[in-house]
């Protein structure tokens, strides 16, 4: 949408395979989904979910300048299901176009992505003799 002369803001969805290397990566291979906003004056920000090939899922939320191509990206993990409960971390990409966009269909690919995640228990509130939470 132009907003003002040189403003634009936008909603993404991506979709797609996200493969990870290296020895002490979380798993091989993930189904992630992205979506948000980005504009202009503002930046983007956005939510991600990666899905492992057994249902667990790996939460973040994404920041940077824009959505557009060769902008820094950046994630932090902020939860999980199953054996990602707990997880926290951050990473950071850069999104690269591929081809055209034809009608709504935009093809890209991530580039440069690092970063760290950590495993860890969820934090687990204990009742006290009262009822409440210590």
């Amino acid at each position: 949408m132009d907003l003002l002369p040189g403003q634009q803001a936008a909603i993404f969805h991506v979709s797609g395979s996200l493969m990870l290397s290296g020895k002490q990566r979380l798993n091989r291979a993930f189904q992630s989904e992205a979506m948000g906003f980005s504009d202009t004056t503002t930046g983007m920000h956005g939510r991600s979910v990666w899905t492992d090939e057994h249902g667990d899922k790996v939460f973040s939320e994404l920041s940077g300048e824009g959505f557009g191509p060769s902008q820094l990206i950046e994630g932090k993990f902020t939860g999980g299901t199953g054996r990602y409960a707990g997880i926290s971390g951050e990473y950071s990409f850069k999104w690269q176009r591929l081809g055209a966009i034809e009608g709504d269909e935009l093809a890209g690919r991530v580039v440069g992505l690092q970063g760290s995640a950590r495993l860890g228990a969820p934090k687990v509130v204990s009742p006290t003799a009262a009822g409440g939470s210590k």
